[in-house]
């Protein structure tokens, strides 16, 4: 799916701002409130999440369905063309009608869906409405429970037991929910192209890149490559063929250059920017553009106040502009994909990324707790009318979707298949091969693909040693482990660690840290203190930089984010470098010492 453009071909309306806005007590259905403008409805803005923008309770922790409207008028001279209505992320089930009508369909909340609209549209103002559903359970990504176990019973929650119907997330970050991302109206000529892949392949100073169009309607396709400064660098025609640019300029971590791919079918034009380089693996390194890469970085969240999920350039802005302070160079979209407009920011600022499906909480017995039904254990991956989950059909779906939201960013290095599965446990390959296997079938460039594993004593079992091209590590030794013990925690660590190295491919952390207050200070490093949080990375990485195929590492969290309510978490989980307003924590200029002296490529023995 290509993301929505303006050219000459192709006209383009941004319909973010302020919505009607009502949630739903169990009426919204049988009444049909999507057939009428709705009643004593308050204002929301779109893309935002809806929990911090009301004050209550009830309104931050709804559970169910609301409604979004809005009137929609579509200018004349659009109106001949074909008409595509679009939104880039609704958190998490979406029904979207038009005149009353239900034109479109889509569960996931955070990749995209489209619906053309010419056959539904009216003359003059057409009523929009948009059913949002915030439920989880076995069957989304991310996963949630329906009988009041997971991450609440664990954190000291309480589960099931509560007042009223909530969501009990089996993650650890607020349940943000709403229209969260851009909803656009574009047109395209009845011929147009659908979709654009692309592949590099380079030798020496010459880059060939194999391509292949997706076109609708029966015209010439011609594709070309430009330079910055607008020099044709390659061209060809038809809609599968070779592309060749002599003296190419790769992207670079950091260092970006972007050529740009503009498409003709027909009147229709479409471009793109792409960026020129290689990613693979190669014994225990990870190489872009042939040379091996270091990890530097984070997991971050999308996650600012008071628009919860909602897209916020100015704040991404900003995010990049302190990893560049750092001397970060890459970050993990954890834990699901971000939005379109972050991606691109990434392609022209140098960020190098891990791309992650929405898959987290797929471990049912996560934390050591387990789940029951009639009686009997439930393990994740038991058949469904046995009580396990119920996510692989919804998480091929994901895959698919991620990888050909993605496929031609060039700061996309990796796929990340899930975080913190049970893939250690019985029924773990079977589940998690096919994925794999899609990821792998569907990326054209062949990247890189992985699952971040959770920490586990049976780590041995993990079944991503089998499928894994790099080992991501989330592990808190000095922290979950042996908290306040940071000589037993380094003994541990570089046990683990050594047993990983031995296996011969790159393994890295995807995350490691320790929670901070800011503003919490000792002589003595204790637990909860900036002090304690510089020392639990000095021992870490005095481990992994002993091992020579340890490629990487991304800290957690890059800020502090909110989270459901438990013991555990105080506002929120204070394990970021920034606070959630992006204040400097005391472990950020440690980091920025350290990241500044180790170079982007060859840090460990090449």
């Amino acid at each position: 799916m290509l993301y929505p453009i303006l050219t000459q071909s192709r006209g383009l309306m941004d319909l973010s701002g302020v919505w009607a806005f009502k949630l739903d007590d169990g009426r919204g259905f049988e009444e049909k409130w999507y057939e009428r403008p709705l009643e004593s409805a308050m204002t929301m803005p779109v893309p935002a999440s809806y929990n911090d923008l009301k004050e209550g309770e009830a309104f931050r922790d709804h559970y169910g369905w609301c409604f979004y409207q809005r009137t929609l008028a579509v200018p004349s001279y659009m109106t001949g063309q074909r008409l595509v209505l679009r939104f880039a992320a609704v958190t998490h089930i979406a029904k979207v009608y038009l005149n009353g009508e239900l034109i479109a369909e889509h569960k996931g909340g955070f990749l995209p869906f489209e619906v053309q609209i010419n056959e539904y549209l009216r003359e003059g103002e057409n009523l929009l409405t948009v059913a949002v559903d915030n439920r989880i359970d076995h069957t989304t990504l991310p996963v949630g429970s329906e009988a009041g176990s997971g991450m609440g019973d664990l954190m000291g929650m309480g589960g099931g037991k509560t007042s009223r119907k909530r969501n009990n997330p089996n993650f650890d970050f607020f349940n943000y929910c709403g229209i969260t991302r851009p909803v656009k109206l574009y047109t395209t000529p009845a011929s147009y192209v659908q979709d654009i892949f692309l592949n590099a392949e380079v030798e020496n100073t010459t880059a060939r890149i194999a391509y292949h169009l997706e076109t609708v309607g029966d015209k010439t396709a011609k594709i070309a490559v430009y330079t910055k400064d607008g020099r044709l660098a390659a061209e060809a025609e038809g809609t599968d063929g070779i592309l060749e640019i002599s003296d190419v300029v790769l992207w670079q971590p950091l260092c970006a250059y972007l050529y740009e791919v503009r498409v003709t079918f027909g009147e229709d034009v479409y471009s793109l920017p792409y960026g020129v380089r290689t990613v693979k693996t190669e014994g225990g390194k990870f190489l872009i553009n042939g040379r091996p890469f270091y990890f530097k970085g984070y997991g971050k969240h999308e996650d600012t106040f008071p628009a919860g999920r909602g897209l916020n350039m100015p704040m991404n802005t900003k995010d990049i502009s302190l990893m560049k302070w750092q001397g970060a160079n890459s970050f993990r979209t954890s834990h699901y994909p971000y939005s379109e407009e972050m991606m691109r920011l990434c392609d022209e600022e140098g960020i190098v990324v891990i791309d992650e499906t929405p898959a987290v909480g797929v471990h049912l017995n996560f934390g050591g707790g387990a789940n029951f039904k009639d009686g009997k254990r439930v393990n994740t991956f038991d058949p469904p009318e046995e009580g396990g989950i119920r996510t692989h059909e919804h998480h091929m779906d994901v895959v698919r979707d991620m990888i050909l939201r993605d496929k031609n960013h060039a700061c996309v290095v990796m796929w990340s298949i899930a975080n913190e599965a049970d893939s250690g446990g019985p029924g773990a390959y079977a589940y998690f091969k096919p994925l794999y296997d899609l990821a792998r079938e569907t990326d054209p460039q062949k990247r890189p693909c992985t699952i971040v594993s959770v920490q586990m004593p049976n780590y041995k079992e993990d079944c991503t040693i089998q499928l894994s091209d790099v080992f991501c590590l989330n592990r808190y030794y000095g922290w979950y482990a042996c908290g306040g013990d940071l000589d037993m925690a380094k003994e541990l660590c570089r046990e683990e660690l050594t047993f990983w190295n031995s296996l011969g491919k790159p393994f890295m952390y995807t995350e490691y840290g320790a929670d901070t207050v800011s503003g919490f200070h000792d002589t003595t490093p204790v637990m909860y203190t900036e002090e304690y949080q510089v020392e639990y990375y000095k021992v870490n990485h005095e481990v992994a930089d002993s091992l020579e195929n340890f490629v990487g590492e991304q800290v957690w969290n890059f800020a502090d984010f909110a989270t459901s309510q438990s013991l555990l978490r105080v506002q929120g989980n204070k394990k970021g470098i920034f606070t959630r307003d992006r204040k400097p924590k005391l472990v950020a200029h440690y980091l920025r010492d350290r990241w500044t002296k180790i170079p982007e490529f060859g840090y460990k023995k090449e």
